[in-house]
């Protein structure tokens, strides 16, 4: 009885957690979309430390660092979700077809994953982001030919597992086509861990947008990008100017523990055996 009380009580806690995560990352959204783009105008208000009027101060061309910082988000979190769903679906393709298309389809895509999981992860990004000419379509494809390795291999053996299931082996005695069975066997059985891949993808997507944008190989100057706000920053914090740095910084780090945190709640949750143990 106590045991299941507890069980209750962490379950009440993971779902609040998750809650408050979400809600958070909706605030966000609905923040850079409501502040004005008024405030990323020049003015004579330069450098200022934060204050009631700017919570997190103004830059060195006195635009308001908070707005800078909103809006740059939210530029990354789209970034990191058309980027995550491009790897979840290069993962999906390439774990389905190892899994079903025999043996010899199978070691090739197996040594594909292993080729990328082998070669240096941000050199890589950086190679096929300088290769793409930089800008939003060079970190896409920088970052989604790179991220798609970890999700491809749970799909393939979650594939391999449900092939061998008493259930698919009954509907393919009654002559239903492999189409069928994959739509309507195959797909429900994994589309939960390809959620949650997209979900644990997502924070790393984001981080790799902001450090290919900081290293200069990303986003335009003139965009509102994290990256480009903290690698702005670096020349100005030696003269005391810490705000412009620790502030977008934190909330970088906040948005991509929320995210992950989104993502492995859901995993325990659908796991319910796991988290009980």
């Amino acid at each position: 009885m106590l045991e299941a009380y507890e069980g209750w009580n962490a379950r009440k806690r993971m779902m609040l957690f998750l809650v408050s995560s979400s809600f958070f990352l909706i605030l966000i959204l609905i923040l850079s979309f409501w502040l004005s783009n008024d405030n990323l105008r020049l003015s004579a208000a330069r450098n200022l430390p934060p204050s009631l009027n700017h919570w997190f101060g103004t830059d060195w061309l006195g635009r308001d660092m908070f707005t800078r910082t909103i809006k740059g988000l939210r530029l990354s979190l789209a970034v990191g979700a058309f980027t995550s769903v491009i790897s979840v679906l290069i993962a999906t393709v390439l774990g389905i077809c190892a899994a079903t298309f025999g043996k010899a389809v199978d070691a090739v895509i197996s040594w594909i994953i292993d080729l990328f999981i082998g070669m240096p992860h941000l050199v890589f990004m950086v190679l096929i982001c300088f290769i793409a000419g930089g800008g939003i379509y060079g970190i896409v494809l920088g970052i989604s030919l790179t991220h798609w390795t970890a999700l491809a291999r749970v799909v393939r053996s979650e594939v391999l597992q449900a092939k061998n299931a008493e259930y698919i082996q009954i509907s393919k005695s009654y002559g239903k086509s492999a189409w069928y069975i994959a739509r309507k066997h195959i797909m429900p059985s994994i589309f939960p861990q390809i959620m949650i891949g997209f979900l644990l993808m997502f924070p790393h997507v984001i981080l790799h947008e902001a450090a290919l944008t900081f290293l200069g190989f990303g986003l335009s100057p003139q965009t509102p990008a994290i990256g480009i706000i903290l690698s702005e920053a670096m020349g100005h914090i030696s003269t005391g100017k810490w705000w412009l740095v620790v502030f977008p910084g934190l909330l970088l780090v906040v948005v991509i523990k929320s995210f992950d945190s989104i993502g492995e709640q859901i995993r325990i949750l659908l796991e319910p055996a796991s988290s009980n143990e």
